[in-house]
């Protein structure tokens, strides 16, 4: 996503959700989004919860940048490509930077960079942590996590 500071200066975001769970995983803010850089966003998130089998974008050129595609491939990550104007492949995260447009970028002007990321900080954690979601039944993503995690299952022989 992409957005402008008071003063006019454009900056980007990449936003990263668990889509079992719906869980805001990061939210990166910068002037520019370098697929060098969302490898540091993804090796972070590998050393607090580990990575998942697939990842899931558009095919934006920080997506298929050398150092991004050689890091999925040698961390195991089949990079899975949404078609170009199909975002219904990819309608969590396109329903996630709708709620995240209106609610923080549409709502606050903001005179640097510091100041977008500490909202979007908070505004992540309270729809990770506090705000419940019909698809998850009415839970939290951290409290669908929290069940997911301790679920069991019977077996019979």
């Amino acid at each position: 996503m992409s957005d402008g500071l008071y003063h006019g200066l454009r900056f980007r975001t990449s936003n990263v959700l668990d889509d079992v769970n719906r869980e805001a995983l990061a939210i990166e803010i910068d002037m520019s989004l370098p697929s060098r850089r969302l490898v540091r966003v993804f090796e972070q998130l590998k050393v607090e919860r580990g990575l998942p089998d697939i990842l899931r974008t558009d095919k934006g050129p920080e997506f298929q940048g050398e150092a991004f595609t050689d890091w999925g491939r040698y961390n195991g990550a089949l990079l899975d490509y949404i078609e170009p104007s199909k975002p219904n492949q990819n309608a969590y995260i396109e329903r996630f930077n709708r709620n995240y447009r209106q609610e923080v970028l549409d709502t606050w002007l903001f005179q640097d960079l510091d100041g977008v990321r500490e909202i979007s900080w908070a505004w992540m954690l309270e729809y990770s942590e506090e705000r419940d979601h019909d698809s998850l039944g009415g839970l939290t993503p951290a409290e669908a996590l929290h069940q997911a995690q301790n679920s069991t299952f019977a077996v019979s022989t």
